[in-house]
């Protein structure tokens, strides 16, 4: 799950040098992660895992790191 968020996140969010050393734990908002691609990443993920993330979570602490992201992701799957 990570990785197709990561690849996602990397490839049409933000721009890192060496995503091969942005760690699960590192910063997506410090990474220049905004408030419109973090809808998009809600979409995509929402789409690629057959979950609903509701409006009322979305919150910078479930999505400042890939960490925070699969912590919250997985608390909706079934």
């Amino acid at each position: 799950m990570k990785q197709k968020i990561r690849t996602f996140i990397f490839d049409e969010l933000i721009f890192v040098p060496e995503p091969g050393k942005f760690s699960d734990d590192d910063d997506l908002l410090e990474a220049g992660l905004d408030s419109m691609g973090i809808m998009r990443l809600i979409m995509f993920i929402e789409e690629q895992f057959g979950v609903t993330l509701p409006d009322t979570e979305i919150d910078p602490d479930n999505v400042k790191s890939f960490n925070a992201l699969a912590q919250w992701v997985l608390g909706h799957q079934k």
